[in-house]
């Protein structure tokens, strides 16, 4: 399973970008895909063209929920991780990706490397 982040999918939706490219391969191949609720929820925040918007919504018709036992390992995350300012989101959608034993498509690698000590997998690439 693949987790898209907010970054990737705003980009891959831009056209003739790396993003695009790669979304496109992962389509093709038929690579299971999702998003979280909570990079979701920062994708609509927008601006987003009406046309971005109904492609997503196709793509990803069931955002995976944020649950409990997410919010811990998210607080764990962002206490581990020198508690970044600007980083719980990030470290929300990490919680998400780890209880899916999920692999993230993202744009900023170095945002997320520092979570792999907790099983996040990143899309290189």
């Amino acid at each position: 399973m693949i987790f898209l982040d907010t970054n990737f999918l705003i980009m891959a939706l831009h056209g003739e970008t790396q993003q695009e490219r790669q979304l496109e391969a992962l389509l093709a191949s038929r690579s299971p895909l999702n998003i979280s609720s909570i990079a979701w929820t920062e994708f609509l925040c927008g601006p987003v063209p009406a046309h971005h918007l109904t492609l997503a919504q196709r793509l990803f018709p069931s955002p995976a929920p944020y649950l409990p036992e997410d919010a811990v390992v998210a607080a764990e995350l962002y206490n581990s991780s020198g508690r970044r300012r600007g980083s719980i989101l990030d470290c929300m959608i990490a919680a998400v990706c780890v209880r899916r034993n999920a692999t993230l498509a993202t744009s900023d690698v170095a945002d997320f490397q520092r979570f792999a000590a907790w099983g996040l997998r990143l899309l290189t690439p």
